[in-house]
Parts: structure tokens; C-alpha cells; sequence
């Protein structure tokens, strides 16, 4: 398996062989309709131009469904998607596109077995989409959610070898956390007991400005992640890569006892 961080929530992930772009932010600037508020620039594109085997969107909000990025990939290439992200590609004229509800399971190519789980809140009614993906070869998995919330549905598919999740808290004043890391984290590993854990919902070729960015503060660090991993027994790895790096990630087969 490896992986590459392209920096925020875009991700490439290379499992049995496929190369899967996950929340890809690539192009452009990010931007909610309010950039006084809050808007994102890119230091570096970084627009993928070898082929891409899937495309798998976990929100449908501006951040995961990019759509300056999403409206220069190729209309083609087949897309999972949350319900909100679903309608998002389908009105860029995307032709292959699976709808996956919370629950519901695509195996992709005969490979790779992806499950839809409840993720992340986005308003009072809407719960978006995490994501288990299992490599049917080698039954090695990978957990994908980009906000911190983690369903407690997730301990029935335990141990689980990789996480993608954030390691710490973006918080607002009065608000609280948007982007839940440090506490959160800690609970997913102690339920599936990770080989390795990318934090993800960071930043470090990116830019960004607006009134919301005066407030916003981050709580937590990787070694107070591995500190906490350590004391709580965990063998767990953290990885901190950067953007652009593909690593190999040398996953071990694990004995399973009933």
C-alpha cells in the first residue's frame, strides 16, 4: 500500500494496484461564497496527470467536492461519493458515479471493498460519509475520515491497519472544536488498534485568509499524539509526511484470535 498526502484533505491512495484520489483539492482556491470570511490558496498545484482509477469524495462541501479540481479531471473516471457529493459530480457531468449511503458497501474492480459509515455532522440533519476500505487480497484496511468523528460502528471491523484522520483540534473560540484530533484520535486507535496513523486536515502548502482565520487555533501535536499512544499501550505509528511523498507503507499480517 502506499500513500500520498496532497496536502489539506486530498489524498492518493495506491491499493491492489489502483490509484484512488480522495478529496481532491488540486486547483484553484478554496472557497465557501464568503472569501471575507474564509478562503484558501494553493502555494503549488499539484494536478494529477497519470491515470486515476477512482475518485472517492467523503462530503460534499467545497473542501471535498472541489469543483475547479473536480471540473479538470477527466468526466470518466468512475467516482463513490456521499449523497451531497454525489450531486455535486453528477451536475459536472460525471458518468460513472456510485451513491453510497451509510451501511452500503462497492467493491471496486473485484479489489478493493468499500464501506460508507457515518462521518462528519454538516448542519443539524446531515451526517457525510467515512470510509473503511479493505484490500480483499490481503484483508489489509484503511480508515478514511477527515474531521474526527468516528462512529461507534467502527469496532465491529477491528483491528483496522491504517487511519486517515486528524491528530489535532481546529478550534474556534466559544464554538469549540470544527476539527476534532486530539481526543478523538486517541479513542478510534484504542477501537481498532491502527498499524499506522497520517494525520490529515493539515496544511503546509497552503495559504489561507479572512476574519474566521484570526480565530481559529490548533491543539495538539504528533508527539503528544505518540505519547498518549505509548501510554495506553498502543504500538501504533505516526506518520507525518509531506506533500507529495509517496510512502510505502510495510503493513504486517496479523494473527486474529476469536
Amino acid at each position: 500500500m502506499y500513500l500520498t498526502w496532497l496536502d489539506n484533505n486530498s489524498w492518493l491512495i495506491e491499493i491492489s494496484g489502483q490509484r484512488i484520489l480522495v478529496d481532491p483539492w488540486l486547483v484553484g482556491s478554496l472557497s465557501f461564497g464568503l472569501d471575507w470570511l474564509f478562503k484558501g490558496s494553493l502555494k503549488q498545484e499539484r494536478l494529477i496527470s497519470e491515470d486515476i482509477d477512482l475518485i472517492l469524495l467523503s462530503q460534499g462541501l467545497p473542501d471535498h467536492a472541489h469543483l475547479p479540481t473536480l471540473k479538470q479531471l477527466d468526466h470518466k473516471i468512475p467516482v463513490v461519493a456521499s449523497p451531497n457529493a454525489t450531486k455535486v459530480v453528477q451536475e459536472l457531468g460525471y458518468t460513472s458515479v456510485t451513491c453510497l449511503d451509510h451501511g452500503e458497501t462497492f467493491t471496486f474492480n473485484h479489489q478493493i471493498e468499500i464501506r460508507a459509515l457515518p462521518g462528519s455532522p454538516i448542519g443539524p440533519t446531515v451526517v457525510e460519509n467515512s470510509y473503511l476500505l479493505k484490500e480483499l487480497a490481503t484483508s489489509f484496511t484503511l480508515y478514511y475520515e477527515p474531521h474526527g468523528y468516528h462512529s461507534p460502528q467502527l469496532k465491529q471491523f477491528a483491528p483496522v491497519d491504517v487511519i486517515i484522520t486528524p491528530t489535532v483540534d481546529l478550534a474556534l473560540p466559544l464554538v469549540g472544536a470544527i476539527i476534532r484530533g486530539t481526543s478523538s484520535v486517541l479513542e478510534v486507535s484504542q477501537w481498532l488498534e491502527p498499524q499506522f496513523i497520517l494525520p490529515t486536515a493539515a496544511t503546509a502548502d497552503t495559504t489561507y485568509e479572512g476574519m474566521m482565520v484570526n480565530f481559529l487555533k490548533a491543539v495538539g501535536t504528533a508527539e503528544d499524539l505518540r505519547t498518549s499512544l505509548q501510554k495506553h499501550n498502543l504500538t501504533t505509528q505516526v506518520l507525518e509526511p509531506k506533500p507529495g511523498d509517496r510512502l510505502e507503507l510495510a503493513l504486517q499480517q496479523r494473527i486474529l484470535t476469536s
